[in-house]
Order: C-alpha cells, then sequence, then structure tokens
C-alpha cells in the first residue's frame, strides 16, 4: 500500500506538470486550429531562467528560500508570456493568411531556433537546480511518508489549473476568447478584438510552460536544453487524451497520463514508460477518437 500511494503521488506530480504544458498546446488549438510545436521549448526556457534568477542572479541568497522561489515564478511566467508574444508576433501572425502548412514549418522552425538558442545561452550540458529550493521534507498521507515536494508540486498545479478555467469563465477577456474559440469572424463582428484575444492566449500557455519547467528543475533538480521535445510531446498526448480544444480535457489528460505513466514504470518496467503513455494515446482514440472530454462548443455567451 505504501508503493502504492508513493507512485500515486509521484503520478499526480508529474501529471501536473504534464497538464500546465497540455494547457498551451490546447488554448491555442481552440483559437487558431493550430498546433504550436515550439510550445515544449519555451517550457526549456522558463526551466533555464528559473535557474538563472535561482543561482546566477543569486535570489536565493539575497531574499530567502520562501520569497526567492515566488519571485522567481513571477517572473519566469512574465519572461515566458513575453517569449511567447514575440514568436507569435515574429512567426506565425504574418502566416495568418497563409495555408496550415505555412505555420507548421513556421512551427518547427522556431522550435529548432529556440532550443538551439537556449544550448548558445547556457550551454549544452545539464544544469542543477539548487538542492536546498525546497527542503526535502516527508510528510504523511494515509499514514504513508510522500516527498513535500511532489504534494507541492501537484497542488500548486492545481491551483493554477482552476485559476485558468475561472479566468476562461468568468472574465471578459475569457469570454471573448470562447467566442473566437467558437467563430472568429463572428466575434469580431461582436466588437472582439481577436488579434488581441490571440496574443494574449500565445501569452497565457507560455506562462503556464515556463512554470512548469521551475517545477520539473525543482521536483527532478535536473535540466536539459533538450528536455522540451519528450515533456512536449507527452503534454501534447495528454492534450490529445483530454479532447484537444478543451481545456478540462488538457487538464483531466495531464495528469491521467502522469498517473499511468508512474504505475506503468513501478509495476511493469521503466523501460516501457514512454511506450505505455503512447499505448494508452492509441487506446483511447480507438474507443474514443475525440477524446475523453471532446471540444465543447458553447451555443450561448
Amino acid at each position: 500500500m505504501e508503493f502504492f500511494i508513493q507512485q500515486l503521488i509521484n503520478g499526480l506530480a508529474v501529471g501536473g506538470i504534464y497538464a500546465l504544458i497540455a494547457l498551451g498546446y490546447t488554448m491555442v488549438y481552440g483559437v487558431l486550429k493550430l498546433i504550436n510545436f515550439a510550445h515544449g521549448d519555451l517550457f526549456t526556457l522558463g526551466a533555464y531562467l528559473g535557474f538563472t534568477f535561482l543561482v546566477s542572479c543569486g535570489l536565493t541568497g539575497a531574499v530567502g528560500v520562501g520569497p526567492a522561489v515566488v519571485i522567481c515564478v513571477i517572473l519566469v511566467m512574465g519572461f515566458s508570456a513575453l517569449a511567447g508574444h514575440i514568436l507569435e508576433r515574429a512567426a506565425y501572425r504574418p502566416l495568418r493568411k497563409s495555408g496550415r502548412l505555412s505555420a507548421v514549418v513556421s512551427a518547427l522552425g522556431a522550435s529548432i531556433f529556440l532550443q538551439n538558442a537556449v544550448m548558445l545561452i547556457w550551454g549544452a550540458k545539464g544544469l542543477a537546480y539548487p538542492a536546498d529550493l525546497l527542503p526535502r521534507v516527508v510528510v504523511s498521507i494515509a499514514g504513508q511518508p510522500v516527498p513535500l515536494i511532489r504534494v507541492v508540486v501537484f497542488v500548486s498545479s492545481l491551483a493554477v489549473m482552476v485559476g485558468l478555467y475561472l479566468f476562461i469563465n468568468r472574465t471578459r477577456m475569457g469570454m471573448a476568447i470562447r467566442a473566437s474559440a467558437i467563430d472568429q469572424g463572428a466575434a469580431k463582428l461582436m466588437g472582439i478584438d481577436v488579434r488581441r484575444v490571440i496574443a494574449v492566449v500565445f501569452m497565457i500557455g507560455p506562462a503556464l510552460g515556463g512554470l512548469a519547467g521551475v517545477m520539473v528543475g525543482a521536483c527532478y533538480g535536473q535540466i536539459t536544453f533538450t528536455m522540451g521535445q519528450l515533456y512536449g510531446l507527452k503534454a501534447f498526448t495528454a492534450a490529445i487524451i483530454g479532447g484537444i480544444g478543451n481545456i478540462p480535457g488538457a487538464m483531466l489528460g495531464g495528469i491521467l497520463l502522469g498517473v499511468v505513466e508512474a504505475f506503468g514504470a513501478a509495476y511493469i518496467s521503466v523501460a516501457w514508460k514512454d511506450a505505455i503513455a503512447f499505448f494508452v494515446l492509441i487506446l483511447i482514440l480507438v474507443i474514443r477518437p475525440t477524446g475523453i472530454l471532446p471540444e465543447r462548443v458553447a451555443e450561448k455567451l
């Protein structure tokens, strides 16, 4: 039972990270019907920015661990959002009226550019987050010891996802995003600035990806410039499992994928961990091609 609970917490933690990254994919697809293949590299950029603020800029020693983490998260989300905005202006907006293939090629080019930029700036070797970023405290859940860092990552991810859900469903900008996802032409006739909506979407997604990057660094300690490829692919898989274009679906798909992956690694084989994740994707698409929660279209806003 102890092993089961530990693996469940591990799965929920990594699933929360997958879900945060998947939200960036699903929001962009919901509005533009475009897959942002550079999103995984924006996640990597966030992880490296977090390392820079915590270590190179000395935030931890200047203000203490707790305030340093909070300031770091705010700065990383802000800079990641700015990077996403620049990416949209440079790589996607000029091709808005071109064919889908042009946008896909541009996204792949942006991904290669970002990955190599991170390598040139921070180096090809992996970097290690400070070991004392969060004390390696073990807490008791259902009578079983669980690392505190895993609990913090999952609870933080869940809180951010709930906040995003409320933003999308309770604010004017959220209403504009939903309207643009349904019909951009009709949204323009209603006075909605669709270009501004798209810019906001391209800022929210990378901000969440940057937060996920800091979580990976804090939780696993090691970051590399190629980490965005695997995490991005897993998050894209989570978005498809949940139902691409559906925000609750991306949340559910990420958590489900993380839990299945953790149990697969624990009870079958670590070597088959990634294969198990993609097998789940194939199985769900065979049974339910639109995903667990297919994209919903609101009849009334």
